[in-house]
């Protein structure tokens, strides 16, 4: 039987079936709940403004956009969004996907956090920032239909998700804050560690080895 949610319908491939149960064994249920939130809002988002993302890339850059907080993929310490890249990437490859499908979902996760870039780029990279950013603070919110906004929460519950989800930052992040330099990620830590300060891009060239 088909998944639709919110006239959303949920891929039927065995690629979104093994990344919907990835992501149910390795993340808690804030997290699932999120991203599968992400999926649906980034499809209405997509379709509101005449985008038309593959829903499987789409699918697959909303489970793993996250997974780099919980998951790391690399021993390398970088950013979290590179991580969930990453290892969405390896996920496609090996699963038969070609590279530029694999690079697609690549750009989406590693972009998703970054403002003004993933819209002008393909339509997954975009819909993936737009449900991202729809879940987390509410844009675009007044240009979808509020039934379908109400069974989207009541499928996938949203429970106490401000506090949840900024807390899940903070413990992927504050054993590597150094990431967070120049990224949105650097006001959670500065908000809840006390006396971490990311440093300015001003105190980075004026504390460059040059003499002028």
């Amino acid at each position: 039987m088909t998944d639709i949610i919110a006239a959303v319908e949920i891929p039927e491939t065995a690629a979104v079936t093994e990344a919907t149960e990835f992501l149910r064994e390795t993340a808690g249920p804030l997290i699932f709940h999120h991203s599968r939130r992400v999926f649906l809002f980034g499809s209405l988002q997509a379709r509101a403004l005449g985008l038309r993302p593959d829903p499987e890339l789409l699918y697959i850059s909303a489970m793993f956009h996250d997974t780099g907080l919980s998951t790391p993929f690399s021993e390398v310490e970088q950013r979290f969004e590179v991580d969930g890249a990453d290892h969405a990437y390896r996920f496609l490859i090996d699963h038969g996907f070609s590279k530029s499908a694999a690079e697609v979902v690549w750009t989406a996760i590693a972009l998703h956090t970054t403002p003004g870039i993933p819209g002008r780029m393909g339509p997954e990279a975009a819909a993936t920032n737009y449900g991202v950013l729809t879940d987390a603070i509410g844009w675009g919110l007044e240009r979808l239909d509020g039934g379908r906004v109400d069974e989207i929460v009541a499928a996938h519950p949203r429970g106490q998700f401000k506090e949840g989800f900024l807390r899940a930052f903070v413990d992927g992040l504050k054993d590597r804050p150094d990431t967070t330099y120049g990224t949105v990620n650097a006001d959670v830590l500065e908000h809840f560690i006390p006396g971490f300060r990311s440093p300015t891009m001003v105190e980075r060239v004026m504390n460059a080895p040059w003499p002028n």
